[in-house]
């Protein structure tokens, strides 16, 4: 009687596991692009998603939003992003950092050094 060898898992198998169970929590990379609680606004590539600190109502009067995303990024290169990014979507810069849509204002801004920058983006009514 011929003894069967043991079933091994392929190494990536086991790396994969690792990260599953031990990814620790921060800024998560949408897999989309685009931000968890605003489906229609784009993630921009180099930022993570802080979904700790989102806040999302939907009320008859508007939307309020706030929304937070972290990255090793400039402040000039998020900047830059959005102002190309955002009017492709209907949205018309009032000055920068400040947009404008369906009786929806968005303002966009940042703290921090381009080694951690934090990105805010507030949704309100007008």
């Amino acid at each position: 009687m011929e003894m069967s060898k043991p079933r091994r898992f392929p190494a990536i198998a086991c790396i994969v596991a690792m990260f599953a169970v031990f990814t620790p929590s921060g800024p998560v990379w949408a897999a989309d692009g685009f931000f968890s609680g605003l489906p229609d606004l784009p993630l921009m590539p180099s930022l993570g998603e802080d979904r700790a600190a989102e806040v999302v109502f939907d009320k008859p009067e508007g939307r309020i939003v706030t929304l937070t995303a972290r990255g090793r990024v400039s402040r000039q290169s998020v900047m830059g992003y959005y102002a190309r990014a955002l009017p492709q979507l209907g949205w018309k810069m009032d000055r920068p950092g400040r947009f404008r849509r369906d009786g929806e204002i968005l303002l966009l801004t940042t703290s921090g050094t381009e080694k951690d920058l934090t990105v805010q983006i507030s949704l309100a009514p007008e």
